[in-house]
């Protein structure tokens, strides 16, 4: 229990159309963690995305996660000093609250010098955020497909074509995930999810090999549709693309949109949206750890 650490965590995108709770998909956007033990009491600095709307207490959500974190492994830390500089936009689905818990959950398994056990801290990652389909790829990178076994998340890492060129259309509004959940219908009809179920495989094999495929990978009939009350101008974006020739999808729960583009396409600018080019982050988390002289990096996906 000593030294500092350092944790940087990707955006993510998760869904990507028919994948609902299961795909994801790491960006090269991040936020850095910056944390260290004291000797008592709670100090958070926060700059960039978020400065002046987020706690600076023991309420910060990476605060609350690093101490979630050092109970899990039977450690009593007294105090803590947190500096985070965010680039992740809040509340547009993008993983901010993901990002915010993996690294939370590495920060303090580097502290309490735990072992490196990825399937670990994506268990509590998932636990504490509800569900593993954004904390997968943020913790592992690359494309990430989710699930439960006997009640722990589990996921796997796959790598992307190299001529899969993600865009991500952000707009000034936020939706929280509560918010777009619960517009979701308690059923859907069988045939529905029968199509989604073969969208979603097909999007894998779009994704990591045939990127001609993705437009048709894309479609989803599952949770998009629902909720387009909460973002009609969201879902508006996603049928002009796709009218377009681009495989686009609504990211995560929105109201941010994805298109999935290869290396021959062009979107150009949206009016109204921020548009940024951000290519898949392959590594995931990376954790940097100081003791004293030495320093010790550590990819999630490799741990």
């Amino acid at each position: 229990m000593s030294g500092s650490v350092r944790v940087t965590v990707p955006a993510t995108s998760a869904n990507l159309g028919p994948g609902f709770d299961a795909l994801g998909l790491a960006l090269e956007l991040h936020d850095v963690v910056e944390a260290e033990l004291t000797d008592g009491g709670i100090e958070v600095l926060v700059s960039g995305v978020g400065a002046g709307e987020v706690p600076l207490d023991g309420d910060h959500l990476v605060v609350r996660t690093m101490r979630a974190a050092f109970s899990s492994l039977g450690v009593d830390a007294s105090g803590l000093r947190v500096n985070c500089t965010n680039t992740i936009p809040h509340s547009r689905g993008l993983g901010s609250s993901a990002a915010a818990i993996v690294a939370g959950v590495l920060a303090a398994r580097a502290l309490a010098g735990a072992p490196d056990d990825a399937g670990a801290a994506l268990a509590l990652a998932a636990e504490l955020e509800g569900h593993p389909d954004n904390v997968a790829p943020c913790l592992l990178g690359g494309l990430t497909i989710a699930w439960s076994s006997s009640g722990k998340a589990m996921a796997v890492a796959l790598d992307v074509h190299p001529d899969v060129r993600p865009v991500v259309f952000v707009p000034a509004e936020s939706l929280s995930t509560e918010a777009a959940r619960g517009l979701l219908p308690a059923s859907v009809p069988h045939a529905a999810a029968a199509r989604n179920a073969g969208r979603a495989a097909l999007l894998v094999e779009a994704l990591t090999r045939r990127p001609d495929l993705l437009l048709d990978a894309t479609e989803d009939e599952l949770h998009q549709p629902y909720r387009a009350p909460a973002m009609p101008e969201t879902l508006a974006l996603v049928k002009d693309l796709r009218g377009r020739g681009f495989a686009a999808v609504v990211s995560g729960a929105g109201p941010s949109v994805l298109a999935l583009t290869v290396a021959d396409q062009r979107i150009g600018d949206v009016p109204g949206w921020q548009v940024l080019d951000l290519p898949v982050e392959r590594r995931g988390a990376v954790t940097t750890r100081s003791d004293g002289a030495d320093r010790y990096e550590m990819v999630a996906r490799g741990g």
